[in-house]
């Protein structure tokens, strides 16, 4: 069974920085892709950003030049740098992993607050 354990959401002021975690486990896992999506209130969730296996990156263009997706394989870790927040990038943050074998496992959410 595939575990996503999510940590660094929070309560930010505008202009401000988060850094969103999400780790990975489950025995024998194979990830292709990690990434993160989001999910405000009275609205679709949304792709943020993914990083697929070889390094290809993708980005929301709402976020783009200001978020930052990374990935530790190592460890099964992927990481999204959020800078310059701004009150439209509150919403619940999940992770999402994809494994080779195409099957999609959802983190628990995060709650990111952009508010002064």
């Amino acid at each position: 069974q595939v575990q996503l354990v999510e940590s660094g959401g929070g309560l930010v002021q505008p202009g401000g920085s988060l850094r969103l975690s999400c780790a990975a486990s489950g025995s024998g896992l194979s990830i292709y892709t990690m990434g993160w999506y989001r999910q405000a209130p009275g609205k679709q969730r949304e792709s943020v950003a993914f990083s697929a296996k070889g390094g290809i990156t993708n980005y929301a263009a709402s976020v783009k030049g200001r978020f930052t997706i990374s990935r530790d394989n190592a460890k099964n870790t992927v990481y999204l740098q959020m800078n310059s927040l701004q009150p439209e990038d509150t919403a619940v943050y999940y992770c999402h992993v994809v494994d080779v074998r195409a099957t999609g496992y959802w983190g628990q959410g995060t709650q990111v607050t952009v508010s002064s």
